[in-house]
């Protein structure tokens, strides 16, 4: 069996090599305006998963996406990859499938793309186990297992009709006006007390389903959380995600409940490591071509003369320009 997934993995391998992308997200080349919330894509939907042979690898992805604990967590019934009980599902909102919810809209058509942490060109396979290395604190699975085959199936299924290269309106954050001033995680304390706190805990510890298996919502620090470093670990990564989708079932990228500065600031406060531990990455911290860091990473060394406290929590402005003025990327 194991010889039929290794051929269906290179044969979408190759079909993954006719893609390209140049870089990771910055603020040039973009083809649409993100916050054009008239336009977003709409991805298809799983009553029309085609009935061939490849249908059961697509519903198996999606099923991996919305239960990855189950079958890859400490106690998976598949595979022991992931440190922790969070599934893929607890970030890539409704399956991947939420316009500016870190969806997966076009993740098959732009990979192979390079990758400025790794300074190299990553298939999405292999940008499928950065995030099991990382958020889930955990180990890569084997390019060639039925799991990994399935997700990328998954994701190459909602891929249709997405030019190659491309980005669709919808596939990014939302895009955030930036205050003057540093983010606050004192008051993104209070804002998460009253907006947060309900479902992912007072100790942001998140909210287990009954049977303990996983989460019904993740926790946002402490050691069952992402690990430090991970993209949601960044401040403006997480306040744009933060601006479309929270308060969850509440909030919605062109309905949404926090201002700009309540969700850079409550981002703040989740992702302040000197009152909130996190777990620390099991491998490089990246970028070691530091001209493409993102600007929110809050550990140096920079290309710029910025401090890691600045890159960390703001303002980021004078950041932006720094980088514009001397054509440096701006890359969030």
């Amino acid at each position: 069996m194991k010889s039929i997934y290794t051929g269906i993995y290179l044969f979408l391998l190759h079909t993954l090599l006719s893609c390209h992308h140049d870089t990771d997200k910055s603020t040039g080349g973009k083809e649409h305006t993100s916050n054009d919330i008239n336009a977003v894509h709409i991805p298809p939907d799983t009553v029309d998963i085609p009935n061939d042979e490849s249908a059961d690898m697509i519903r198996y992805g999606r099923d991996l996406i919305i239960n990855t604990a189950y079958y890859l967590g400490p106690d998976g019934i598949k595979g022991q990859y992931l440190n922790n009980k969070m599934n893929c599902s607890n970030c890539h909102l409704d399956a991947g499938t939420r316009p500016y919810g870190l969806n997966y809209f076009s993740s098959h058509a732009r990979y192979p793309q390079y990758r400025g942490r790794e300074n190299a060109v990553l298939t999405l396979a292999d940008r499928i186990n950065n995030c099991i290395e990382r958020p889930h604190h955990g180990k890569p699975m084997p390019l060639d297992s039925k799991e990994m085959i399935a997700m990328v199936s998954y994701m190459r299924w909602l891929s249709q009709g997405v030019p190659i290269g491309q980005r669709v309106p919808g596939d990014d954050g939302v895009d955030l006006n930036y205050p003057a001033r540093p983010a606050d995680p004192e008051k993104g304390k209070a804002i998460y007390g009253q907006h947060c706190q309900s479902c992912h805990g007072a100790n942001g510890e998140g909210q287990w389903k009954s049977d303990s298996s996983t989460y019904t919502y993740p926790p946002l620090w402490g050691m069952q959380s992402y690990e430090a470093g991970s993209s949601m670990h960044r401040v403006l990564k997480a306040a744009r995600f933060i601006k479309a989708n929270m308060p969850h079932k509440i909030a919605y990228w062109d309905k949404p409940v926090l201002t700009d500065k309540e969700a850079i600031d409550v981002a703040a406060f989740i992702n302040d490591d000197r009152i909130h531990p996190r777990p620390q990455p099991r491998k490089s911290m990246g970028y070691n071509n530091i001209k493409v860091k993102a600007i929110d990473y809050g550990l140096g060394p920079y290309v710029d003369t910025f401090s890691e406290m600045q890159h960390k929590f703001g303002p980021y402005q004078p950041i932006i320009d720094y980088h514009e003025k001397n054509n440096i990327p701006v890359i969030f």
